[in-house]
Formats: structure tokens, C-alpha cells, sequence
């Protein structure tokens, strides 16, 4: 197994960086491993956040060794805002993702992210080798998603601005 731990602090407020994240159908929008990802199942469209919880699943293509892999994901803890657990399965891989929210004193989020990654089959003799790139990867999705986030803060903070309502 692998372990990576990481955190990003964003000025976006809590409820809005746990409604983004916690809906790994935007995982593509933040995370370069990730070049396809979408809800699984029925939802209300016009209200995404309000229906994702516990069972909530979603289908990410993984970019893995230069192809895209399908991977699953399923939310198995949702305690909005603060957070929010995801296990994903693949053909030669599993992960549990972790991802803990805290309020800072400016109003933002304090994202920490853990992710334990697990390779199976023949996969698994090269895991203990594998951690540097996984730790590479783990770097350029929390880049992407600092980034993400802090666009979302800007966009709401320009739409509070002009005198409209941010989400």
C-alpha cells in the first residue's frame, strides 16, 4: 500500500470547496491524471450537491502507463462540509480517498487530503517502486485542484462584487 498525504488552503468558504470536491464528476477539472469523469446513476442535475451522500458513485477514466483506465469511485462517508471518503476500483488498482475540511480564520477551507492506494496482480510487485510517481501525481492533482478552487473563489468573489449571489 501506498499512502500519500497532502493539504491545500483555499480562500473558497467550506460549504462551496466540500460541495466541488466531494462530487468527483468535477475530478477532471482539477486532476491531470484524470481525462474523463461523471456521476453514476440518477441525480437532479439542477441540484448536484443536494444529492450526492453515502452510495453516491462515479466513473472516472485514469490515465495509467499512457492509456485510460476506468475507474470506480463510491462515496462510503459524507459529512458535509467537513468530510468525505471515497473508495475507487480499477482493473489493477484500488484507493480509498480521505478528504478532511476545516474552516480557516479568513473564511476559507483548509483541504487535507489522504489517498491509500493499493495494486493488485502482477501490479503489485512493482508497487513498492511506484511510490515515487504516485507521490508526482498526487502533487500535480492537489496543484490542480488548489488551482480550481482558488478560480471559484475569484469567480464568486467578482460575482458578490457586481452585486449577484455566489454558489
Amino acid at each position: 500500500m501506498t499512502r500519500l498525504q497532502a493539504s491545500i488552503t483555499t480562500p473558497l468558504p467550506i460549504d462551496q470547496a466540500f460541495d466541488f470536491v466531494a462530487d468527483f464528476a468535477n475530478s477532471s477539472l482539477w486532476d491531470p491524471g484524470v481525462a474523463t469523469s461523471s456521476r453514476i446513476g440518477s441525480f437532479d442535475a439542477a441540484a448536484p450537491a443536494a444529492t450526492l451522500g453515502v452510495g453516491s458513485s462515479f466513473q472516472l477514466g485514469v490515465r495509467m502507463r499512457g492509456q485510460v483506465a476506468p475507474m470506480e469511485y463510491r462515496i462510503t462517508n459524507f459529512e458535509r462540509p467537513g468530510r468525505v471518503t471515497l473508495a475507487g476500483s480499477g482493473s489493477s488498482v484500488t484507493a480509498v480517498d480521505d478528504i478532511q475540511f476545516s474552516p480557516t480564520a479568513t473564511g476559507g477551507t483548509q483541504v487535507d487530503y489522504t489517498a491509500d492506494i493499493h495494486l493488485g496482480g502482477w501490479m503489485r510487485l512493482v508497487e513498492p517502486f511506484a511510490s515515487g510517481a504516485f507521490r508526482k501525481l498526487a502533487a500535480n492533482a492537489l496543484n490542480g485542484m488548489q488551482r480550481a478552487l482558488n478560480e471559484r473563489a475569484v469567480a464568486a468573489g467578482a460575482t458578490a462584487a457586481a452585486g449577484g449571489t455566489s454558489e
